[in-house]
């Protein structure tokens, strides 16, 4: 396998968490975690922020050209979806770890279930920005309600 089909294969799959034998998007979810954290601690939210963006628009362009590669419209494996989707659901989480706990359950909730517009997403979008988009914004309506907790306990 050609040098940039492999980085291209680690960058879709999330370093290979989305190649596990079963539940690859909760694998993906998970091995995000800890990026997330270590990003939120040492450099903080702007660090957190940039990543996301990064990690969207990349995800786009690369789990794009991946489903083409392999031939399947939306593999199971491609979890860099989740890992934008993940981030975004962490970002008021800041270092508390049941928050990551919660962040984690409400996002892998709003993904599964795919409630509007989340479905709508997942259902009329093709390509990278497709398979992008639907984790995208149930990491956005996980960080909604993420924050309405936070402001709850405050």
């Amino acid at each position: 396998m050609k040098i940039k089909t492999k980085a291209l294969e680690i960058l879709a799959t999330w370093f290979y968490s989305g190649r596990a034998p079963v539940a690859p998007g909760t694998f993906g979810s998970l091995a995000t975690l800890p990026f997330v954290y270590a990003l939120n601690y040492y450099w903080g939210l702007n660090a957190l922020l940039i990543f996301i963006a990064a990690v969207s628009l990349i995800g786009i362009w690369a789990s794009d050209r991946y489903a083409k590669l392999v031939n399947v419209s939306d593999p199971g494996f491609i979890v860099i979806d989740e890992t934008a989707g993940q981030s975004i659901a962490l970002v008021f989480a800041g270092t508390n770890l049941w928050f990551y706990a919660l962040g984690f359950a409400l996002f892998r909730l709003f993904d599964i279930t795919k409630p509007w517009p989340v479905s709508w997403a997942d259902k009329k979008l093709k390509g990278g920005l497709g398979i992008m988009l639907d984790d995208i914004l149930a990491g956005m309506m996980a960080a909604a309600v993420m924050w309405g907790i936070k402001i709850y306990l405050s």
